[in-house]
């Protein structure tokens, strides 16, 4: 057994997939949670109605699985999007840690137990990974962003290096109820900037443990519509006025273009 291993709620990780039209993606990316070195963990699947078979990718995926006992699967009233969708996980997650991951993005098989361990080193509540963009068929591009150790709420606003499937929370430390994601363009880096803001900072571990599937005509590829979404979080989420948003907005494009050299 490793770390705090010893099984119930105290050491469980609640994992959160929304699963939406991901068909060719959930198997690969259940299995990647199936093959970590930590071991107590639950698998929520929240079922998002999508039209292209994930569902019953998924329950196959799941009846097959070793761990078939871990593995939950929970339906949305009807379609909801990915915000809600994670936030009906977190309400019916039995684990202390909160754990999300896109129905298209790998871990590393050491990932959980690594940040696991750097989260409970670090006495934090909200912790992160480096990452890895993959192609089409998440095989690693070389690309990396690197995390930063310890991310507060002023530098937040100017880089979105906070990623959805690196992200574990200690609701001993951040209660459930503020890991909620709002219903808007990047509900994620809203509530990241959300929680920062009330004062909680996030401990970055520089480790690459996530492969980020991206194809090449993501929704995030879209640098015009990245422009709009960040800038509505400036001004929305973050409280700030137009002049503090334009200097931030050239931070972030600044940070942006670096990580894309």
């Amino acid at each position: 057994m490793k770390l705090n291993e010893a099984g119930g709620r105290n050491s469980l990780i609640s994992v959160i997939i929304p699963l939406y039209n991901a068909a060719a993606y959930i198997e690969q990316t259940m299995h990647s949670v199936e093959q970590q070195t930590y071991r107590n963990w639950e698998m929520i699947l929240v079922d998002d109605y999508g039209t292209d078979g994930s569902l019953s990718v998924a329950e196959r995926a799941r009846e097959a699985s070793p761990f078939k006992g871990q593995i939950r699967i929970i339906h949305n009233e009807r379609n909801m999007g990915a915000a809600a969708s994670r936030n009906h996980g977190v309400q019916e997650a039995r684990g202390r840690y909160i754990a999300f991951l896109d129905a298209d993005d790998l871990w590393k098989p050491d990932k959980l137990e690594m940040q696991l361990r750097f989260l409970q080193e670090n006495n934090a509540g909200f912790t992160y990974t480096s990452y890895e963009f993959g192609d089409a068929s998440a095989v690693g591009t070389g690309r990396i962003v690197h995390a930063i150790d310890r991310l507060d709420f002023r530098h937040a606003l100017s880089r979105t290096v906070i990623f959805t499937s690196t992200v574990i929370f200690d609701t001993e430390k951040i209660d459930k109820s503020f890991i909620q994601m709002p219903d808007m363009p990047s509900e994620d880096t809203a509530l990241w900037w959300t929680l920062l803001r009330k004062g909680f900072i996030a401990y970055g571990l520089d480790k690459v443990l996530t492969v980020y599937r991206r194809p090449a005509r993501s929704l995030s590829s879209n640098k015009s519509k990245s422009v709009h979404r960040v800038w509505n979080l400036l001004i929305n989420v973050a409280g700030c006025s137009r002049p503090e948003a334009a200097l931030h907005l050239i931070g972030w494009a600044f940070h942006a273009t670096v990580r894309r050299l």
